[in-house]
């Protein structure tokens, strides 16, 4: 099983963040369900990535697996365009993306997966 099932139930968000490997300080991930297996290409998570204010990376990112992003609240700019809250993106393995920056912070909520090769 990929994900466990679960049903409504709060979200502790003050504790179990975490600094993904490769990100700077200011940016942390909080993992909601399930397990990415990078090194054997299989799997899925679904997590909270938040940007602390003044947050930002200074590479675009590539990986192996899908990743759909949506904005819940704060600032994110993206190649020189800001976003807002209520703002989505769908991206295929292999699609750069970034540098990414938030002046007042933000908080967004990833899923992410392979799909077997057909």
């Amino acid at each position: 099983m990929l994900k466990e099932h679960l049903e409504f139930f709060t979200l502790d968000l003050s504790s179990g963040w975490e600094t993904p490997a490769g990100y700077p300080s200011g940016i942390e991930q909080k993992i909601i369900t399930g397990h990415l297996d990078e090194k054997a290409k299989r799997g899925s998570r679904t997590r909270l990535l938040r940007f602390k204010p003044g947050a930002f990376t200074t590479q675009p990112f590539t990986h192996d697996y899908w990743e759909e992003v949506f904005q819940v609240s704060g600032d994110m700019t993206v190649g020189g365009k800001t976003f807002g809250p209520m703002t989505y993106a769908c991206r295929p393995p292999h699609a750069p993306h970034g540098p990414f920056s938030s002046k007042g912070g933000c908080l967004l909520f990833e899923i992410h997966y392979f799909y077997p090769e057909s």
